[in-house]
């Protein structure tokens, strides 16, 4: 590719700031929950690059057309693949991309399409534009693509910290994962945290279910607790992880679990997931086959789902935490069978389809 710079790059980071700053300097951006993607483009050859410098393009075939027709002929874009349907941002239909059968792909790319949003430009032409100020690159993305139409979308964006709070309250509950504030003078700098994101944070009681050894220290120390809710039916739901343990208290929890290993299996509410891994079920259970290394370890062990512990987490994914979740205290003064979805807090969906068309 004749580019300014080659692929694959790293993009630029966020770190997590605890409220929207006040300052004028900063721009303000929804931020998508979807993939990250940076977007090559040098004439027919468009080459798509996950965040961890991984290509993307083959799970998704159906951006390729679309971007060849709308996005510059040469130039560097960073964004977000996302899939939005039914009024919300459907993080799990992206998971399912990701996959070894090419058949397999393309029908889910048939029923469920992608999107490309695109948040800023990095080349254009000949022109490097990573060393110039972001109120700079943003006036040549929106030159580039303020016509754009679906599935390519520029991203939202504005200077009104007013709107920018009306956004993070509002976003939520359509999968959406909180702001981005990026101030109007920063350069784009691969690799850096450099950029700020507001998330939100809640606590949950969840019950404690299972756990995961600590990669190269089996018997030695805990990796992540598993965690589970109980749904309506009374069937104790897989909801994620919680793995924010310091070196040390990891060895503790060895034996401070240990008790809770005794017999666990028997009566367990997952026993069937522990003796059959069946990694293409449509609900995600703690045995299940990691789409993005077929390699890594997931197996875990069972407790007698007999202890409550209270988590931080910022938003849900349909029935689980979206990311890991950091533990706050135990609690004993709960009993497991309280630990329901019905304490969590359930946003309205922000209207997704006032972006993405219907």
């Amino acid at each position: 590719m004749k580019l300014p710079f080659q692929p694959p790059i790293e993009p630029m980071l966020a770190k997590l700031t605890s409220g929207i700053p006040e300052s004028e300097n900063f721009i303000f951006e929804p931020k998508w929950d979807g993939f990250r993607a940076i977007v090559f483009r040098d004439g027919d050859d468009v080459q798509i690059q996950s965040r961890d410098l991984k290509p993307l393009q083959r799970y998704f075939p159906e951006l390729a057309a679309p971007l060849r027709a709308q996005i510059p002929e040469r130039c560097v874009l960073d964004g977000e693949i996302v899939i939005a349907r039914d009024g919300a941002l459907q993080f799990e239909a992206l998971l399912q991309r990701i996959h070894p059968a090419e058949s397999r792909i393309k029908m889910l790319a048939s029923q469920w399409p992608a999107s490309y949003v695109a948040f800023d430009m990095l080349a254009l032409g000949e022109d490097d534009l990573r060393a110039r100020p972001q109120k700079e690159r943003r006036a040549s993305l929106e030159a580039a693509l303020g016509k754009a139409t679906p599935p390519i979308y520029l991203t939202p964006a504005t200077r009104d910290r007013a709107l920018a709070t009306d956004w993070f309250n509002r976003f939520e509950g359509a999968g959406l994962d909180g702001v981005v504030a990026k101030d109007e003078n920063l350069v784009y700098s691969p690799g850096k945290r450099t950029m700020l994101k507001i998330k939100h944070e809640r606590t949950c009681d969840c019950v404690l279910a299972g756990f995961r050894w600590y990669k190269g220290s089996k018997e030695e120390a805990i990796g992540s607790f598993l965690l589970g809710l109980y749904d309506d039916s009374g069937d104790l739901q897989h909801v994620g992880i919680c793995s924010s343990f310091k070196t040390e208290r990891r060895k503790e929890l060895v034996a401070e679990l240990a008790p809770l290993r005794e017999n666990a299996l028997a009566n367990h509410p997952w026993a069937d997931w522990k003796e059959h891994d069946d990694a293409q079920a449509a609900q995600r259970k703690p045995g299940m086959k990691s789409r993005w290394n077929a390699n890594k370890d997931l197996s875990w062990e069972p407790l007698r789902p007999e202890r409550v512990c209270e988590v931080s987490f910022d938003h849900m994914q349909g029935r689980r935490f979206r990311h890991a979740t950091h533990f706050k205290r135990w609690r004993p003064d709960k009993e497991p069978k309280d630990c329901t979805y019905a304490q969590l807090d359930v946003t309205p969906p922000y209207e997704v389809a006032k972006i993405f068309g219907g």
